[in-house]
């Protein structure tokens, strides 16, 4: 497939203008802000890492999220970070991420782990069976101090206490009421030695001391059991069940939680599985909680810093994957995360930052001629972008700050899931086909796929009479079913990959491209508006956050093309009725590869409307409205058109 360049990111800069990086005094909560008609933010969707305390701020990292359609983001507190010395606690990076959060109004998900020196118990936490209030009790009421003696119940207070709604630092820069951090994840991944090797008792008991800690300093606030990985063969969850059953606190404190994390990697059947093996466990418990995913995704290896070498070494690409099969992971492992109960997937990660390894590790692009004498020559490829050229690690992307086709499959979820409530409805697996169905006020929405590594087709019945296809490469349309009331639908082969530990009938852990496709469960579903979507190659990194063409790649190079296209749009009647379609154009030398067109309503801001090869659209207004459209045309010689002062090129009214 030919590469394209997507402007998308760079572009949305103009929508938002400069944002001021310090601390923000009053986040906006203006609900007609360019902000909340730009973004989706979905709740059920989260990205790890969007921004960190250990990274310098960055306003394109949260604008690169929120293009994508995310709402949520997730990153660890560490405690020996702001308390080296007991008692002496230093917030000043941890500040300026929340307050990041808050300015993106990004919800966040602070994970607390880490212990200082002074905390360390062998593999436990010193003080951590001290009681957690200075009465000598466990026992919570509403003013109680903590017991100076619990070290780990006092970090965790004075962490939610800080970060909270109303807390300390909203206090301080007068943020409105509701404008904080609200849910807190205690550890991460306990199951696993390489984060927590006090074992489950250690472990049940650090939960419970955080909960009432952060409890006592927010009532409101959401705690999470820390992510399991289930990398052992004993049920985490159920063991530290089993040690709360007989406290005669425990349910007056809710299980001590109030959702439970569940975390997979490579292989998406398993996100529904380990999905359904936590609800099962609370379901043995007569316990009902949120299940959340708040890591899942697979590392590439076909792309820089991956071993790009790795295609027929099956031990470089163990548990890895393409990019494109990366993209299909994030399709598959969400819609069986959600048809099994969970509430919120988190995707790791936003950009492949440093992966497992030291700030600093670095290397050119190669294949395998630096694999020489331990010096590290590939790494962790999980990001939905590349690294920036100004990163910790993994600097020398040729493409840098760019999207993987991932972005595309993220964004996508979000366009078709994020904006109203859904509902799981159906899984069927027949002839290597899986079709999951959602169900929603009026439609459904069903994610196919083929787990053969030969081209297959879908059937299944119809409930209404029209359906909208959805797939990764943009052949979006309209279908019908067929004389017999059925729709029939070609799916590509899936791709091998080196993942051992899967299900026996699964030729790949990961299936083919999936596609979506949402029917009215009775009569016609009209198709909507188009929507903004990044495509895989994205914009070179730019050397302003106002010029979309610096270092623009040339996609199909033409001799003698040094000029910008020009742009034009046919004339609109005065008045329209609320459906109507607009058309555009531009003169070139070259082709031309795509358009961003823009609209503005009633003289406000202007707003992208939809990115495009395509020269027309229809779009759906509203009576008693004016609506003004400008296009932008990219040419194949990577030259953007001129006329970035937006002035309408064809006006209307809808009465």
């Amino acid at each position: 497939m030919m590469k394209r360049v997507c402007i998308l990111f760079g572009l949305l800069l103009l929508i938002i203008g400069a944002v001021q990086a310090q601390l923000s005094p009053v986040p906006t909560t203006d609900a007609n802000s360019i902000f909340d008609q730009t973004y989706i933010r979905s709740p059920q969707l989260g990205i790890t890492f969007v921004s960190s305390a250990q990274s310098p701020a960055d306003d394109m990292r949260y604008q690169h999220a929120l293009s994508l359609g995310a709402g949520r983001t997730r990153w660890p507190l560490y405690w020996s970070s702001v308390e080296a010395q007991q008692g002496q606690y230093q917030w000043g990076e941890y500040d300026r991420l929340v307050s990041d959060d808050m300015r993106f109004r990004m919800q966040s998900l602070a994970v607390l782990l880490g212990r200082p020196d002074f905390a360390q118990d062998g593999d436990s936490i010193t003080g951590l069976n001290e009681p957690v209030f200075a009465d000598g009790s466990d026992f919570p009421e509403p003013g109680k101090a903590l017991n100076p003696n619990n070290p780990w119940a006092n970090f965790v207070y004075a962490s939610v206490d800080r970060y909270k709604p109303g807390g300390v630092l909203a206090r301080e820069l007068g943020w409105s009421a509701g404008i904080g951090v609200k849910t807190w994840e205690m550890w991460n991944e306990p199951d696993l030695e390489q984060f927590w090797s006090g074992g489950v008792l250690a472990y049940a008991r650090l939960l419970k001391v955080g909960y009432l800690a952060a409890k006592q300093a927010d009532p409101n606030a959401t705690i999470v059991f820390g992510g399991l990985l289930y990398s052992t063969e004993s049920n985490w969850l159920a063991r530290v069940l089993d040690i709360y059953i007989n406290d005669p606190n425990v349910e007056a404190n809710n299980w001590y939680m109030d959702a439970v994390a569940v975390h997979n990697y490579s292989y998406p059947w398993r996100s529904g599985w380990l999905t359904l093996v936590a609800r099962e466990t609370l379901d043995a418990y007569d316990i009902e909680k949120p299940i959340w995913l708040t890591e899942t995704g697979v590392s590439v290896w076909d792309d820089y810093p991956g071993p790009v070498w790795a295609a027929n070494d099956e031990d470089a690409r163990f548990k890895r994957a393409t990019q494109q099969q990366q993209a299909w992971f994030i399709i598959q492992s969400t819609a069986y995360a959600w048809y099994e109960g969970a509430s919120v997937v988190f995707f790791h990660q936003l950009y492949d930052d440093c992966g497992d390894q030291h700030a600093g590790t670095d290397f050119p692009p190669n294949n395998g001629e630096l694999c020489l004498s331990g010096v590290a020559c590939s790494g962790d490829a999980y990001g939905l972008f590349r690294n920036p050229s100004s990163a910790a690690c993994y600097s020398q992307h040729p493409l840098p700050n760019s999207p993987r086709p991932a972005a595309t499959a993220f964004r996508l979820l979000a366009d078709i899931f994020g904006r109203e409530p859904f509902e799981p409805a159906g899984i069927v697996r027949s002839n290597n086909v899986t079709r999951i169905t959602f169900s929603r006020t009026g439609e459904l929405i069903h994610v196919i796929w083929n787990h053969s590594l030969d081209a297959n087709a879908a059937v299944f019945s119809a409930s209404g009479s029209t359906a909208l296809l959805y797939t990764l490469e943009g052949d979006n349309r309209t279908i019908r079913p067929d004389s017999e009331g059925e729709f029939r639908v070609n799916l590509a082969a899936a791709h091998e990959d080196a993942y051992p530990q899967r299900e026996a009938r699964d030729p790949s852990a990961i299936g083919g491209p999936p596609v979506i496709i949402i029917e009215a469960a009775e009569g016609e579903l009209l198709p909507p508006t188009p929507t903004l979507v990044p495509t895989p190659t994205g914009t070179p990194e730019p050397s302003s956050p106002f010029d979309p063409t610096p270092g623009a790649v040339p996609l199909i190079p033409v001799a003698g093309d040094d000029e910008a296209p020009v742009t034009f749009m046919a004339p609109l009647p005065d008045i329209s009725l609320p459906s109507f379609q607009v058309n555009w154009g531009a003169t070139d030398a070259s082709p031309i590869e795509r358009y961003l067109i823009w609209v503005q309503i009633d003289g406000g801001e202007w707003q992208p409307w939809l990115e495009t090869p395509e020269t027309r659209g229809v779009y759906n207004g509203e009576p008693g409205h004016t609506y003004a459209f400008a296009a932008w045309a990219l040419d194949a010689a990577g030259h953007w058109s001129g006329n970035l002062d937006l002035i309408a090129q064809a006006t209307t009214r809808v009465e």
